[in-house]
């Protein structure tokens, strides 16, 4: 199955998309993945081709200052939380998706679980794969860093932290080819860096853990949390206080995986992301 790569143009924004499309027709509902810092939709280069081959449309944009998406300045567009949902709203009402399946990782992959929350109608399950989920989560003081004054200007501008902060909470060695493709948008434009500093900076990661810890505690619906177990920032007990919390959630535990499973270890992922996805009608 090949990855079609994609561009849209939504209110001024210019979304990039990777998308993988099933052969024949199918009445599985589409899924669409949404990556973390400082990453883009290349990290689930291993995942879509495996949905589609089951019969699922499967979508991962680049978020709106990342990868190979619009980078607009912070006048033109806040980047807080309300942003990205408003513009992750506008991306999916243009590709007419009515429901789907979620799946998130990361640090924003917290924004698309606010998303959910906002328009629980147009989700049909949520997989979780090493996503800030409670109030214990902080931003990584590798990642905090970069939004220091002075200093996260200059860091910022530095292709070499997507090595860094990929390979620091992989705790592996990413391929030199896959890291061209994250180190490509930052060696084109000082925008890439202008935008990830204003994330860190604009997060506001508390608030966005209040709302999920409250939110989900009458979520109804299946959550899977996947969870690699030596990740340096989110903990296994935050899953797990988490899957607690929440009437239909399970937790699967990755041993030896890092922050960014699917980086490594799309296979495991795999294993149970496919068939969970498939649980869902078509309502």
């Amino acid at each position: 199955m090949s990855i079609q790569e994609h561009k849209i143009t939504v209110n001024s924004l210019e979304w990039f998309y990777r998308q993988a499309e099933p052969i024949g027709q199918t009445d599985l509902l589409p899924v669409l993945l949404l990556h973390g810092l400082p990453s883009q939709s290349y990290s689930w280069r291993n995942i879509l081709p495996a949905l589609a081959k089951q019969g699922t449309r499967a979508i991962a944009p680049d978020w709106i200052g990342y990868g190979f998406s619009s980078k607009p300045e912070k006048r033109d567009f806040a980047y807080t939380p309300d942003a990205f949902i408003t513009a992750l709203s506008e991306f999916i009402q243009a590709l007419e998706l009515k429901r789907f399946s979620l799946v998130v990782q990361g640090f924003l992959g917290s924004v698309g679980l606010q998303y959910a929350l906002r328009h629980p109608e147009q989700i049909a399950n949520i997989a979780i794969i090493n996503t800030p989920i409670t109030s214990a989560a902080k931003l990584p003081w590798k990642i905090q860093q970069l939004g220091l004054p002075l200093a996260g200007e200059m860091m910022t501008q530095d292709p070499l932290l997507v090595d860094r902060t990929l390979e620091g909470g992989c705790r592996y060695v990413i391929e030199e080819k896959d890291l061209d493709v994250y180190r490509k948008p930052y060696l084109k434009s000082s925008s890439s860096g202008r935008g990830l500093l204003s994330t860190i900076r604009n997060l506001q990661l508390q608030p966005a853990m209040t709302e999920i810890e409250s939110g989900f505690k009458e979520w109804q619906k299946p959550i899977l949390i996947q969870w690699g177990m030596i990740d340096p920032w989110l903990s296994i007990d935050m899953a797990q206080k988490f899957a607690d919390s929440v009437p239909n959630a399970e937790v699967i535990k990755l041993h030896n995986v890092g922050h960014y499973p699917q980086e490594h270890y799309h296979e495991t992922i795999l294993e149970d992301l496919l068939p969970f996805v498939r649980r869902t009608d078509n309502k």
